[in-house]
């Protein structure tokens, strides 16, 4: 009998191969998918809350791809024109303007920076813009500025705080703690504060209140202090009288204490002394008024008195 031989058709080992290969697929999709629910099924969440998160993912990537292409059309521009005129159209549009923390300076120039914003819809007031203005006031440290819906801007000041003043060439500038020029003040004013002279002095207040706090007995008696060379202090106390400190921090401090304990002992300030000159490390030299003078007269009258001896 006669046997009919398919040209072309598989033979015992490839289809043997053909049936592994489709039993490992299976068995891999079976293997995945009961992973997969696995892990569904530990999360705590249902699987319908999953299909909600998924969905709002979606939907917000396509929200961001949309805002995007807006963006670069200038959508958000026009809606947020069109937002803050209805905001305006209902009332939220700065009206008043309330100033909180100012004592010293004048209230007005704040005034004269935030009124610019009157009648403007309060969402297109930029906070941020007009804290800078604010902080380029002279007086200002810090300040914060914030909507009170519907209609009231608060801006909060905290002002610097005077130190001291500056002697410059015929006038005074009051200054803060950090040498940060404030206003300038009449002279009247100026005596009743601490008065610094001298080049560069308005930037080492700070090292001027650490070097009188080694003597804090003296410290209410100094009127004024000249930085000299820019290495050290001469103070000038109320009484008028001068005391030569030597350049250094250590050794400045040091000086004025050994002045503190004299002055304590011997009573220096308010005497006849209107020199003290304290840069020698181990002596203290003293000038008085008018005592070159009668040295001098004093020698004169001596030389008269010899010759007038001699002629007898």
């Amino acid at each position: 009998m006669a046997q009919t031989i398919r040209r072309g058709g598989k033979g015992v080992r490839r289809a043997a191969a053909t049936r592994t290969t489709k039993a490992k697929v299976a068995q891999a999709r079976r293997t995945t998918g009961s992973v997969l629910d696995s892990a569904i099924g530990a999360l705590p969440v249902s699987e319908h809350r999953l299909h909600q998160v998924f969905l709002a993912m979606i939907l917000g990537f396509a929200a961001t791809a949309i805002w995007l292409v807006a963006s670069m059309a200038g959508v958000p521009t026009m809606a947020a024109a069109q937002l803050a005129g209805l905001a305006g159209d209902a009332g939220f549009e700065v009206r008043r303007v309330e100033v909180r923390g100012v004592r010293r300076m004048n209230e007005l120039k704040v005034y004269e920076k935030v009124l610019a914003e009157r009648d403007r819809a309060m969402p297109l007031v930029d906070l941020a813009a007009l804290r800078d203005d604010l902080l380029q006031l002279s007086w200002v440290e810090d300040a914060r500025v914030s909507r009170q819906l519907p209609d009231t801007l608060v801006v909060d000041i905290v002002e610097r705080s005077p130190r001291a003043v500056l002697k410059k060439p015929g006038r005074y500038v009051l200054i803060d703690a950090t040498g940060h020029e404030l206003e300038p003040v009449k002279a009247d004013r100026a005596r009743t504060m601490l008065a610094l002279s001298g080049p560069g002095a308005g930037k080492q207040i700070e090292a001027l209140d650490k070097l009188l706090e080694a003597a804090p007995a003296l410290k209410p008696q100094v009127r004024e202090a000249e930085w000299v060379g820019n290495r050290r202090w001469n103070l000038s106390f109320k009484t008028g009288q001068v005391l030569a400190l030597p350049q250094g921090d250590e050794a400045g401090a040091s000086a004025l204490v050994s002045f503190a304990k004299l002055d304590g002992v011997n009573r220096l300030l308010g005497g006849q002394v209107a020199y003290f000159d304290m840069r020698a490390p181990d002596r203290i030299y003293l000038r008085v008024p008018g005592r070159a003078q009668q040295a001098a007269k004093d020698e004169i009258a001596k030389a008269a008195a010899k010759a007038k001896a001699e002629a007898e």
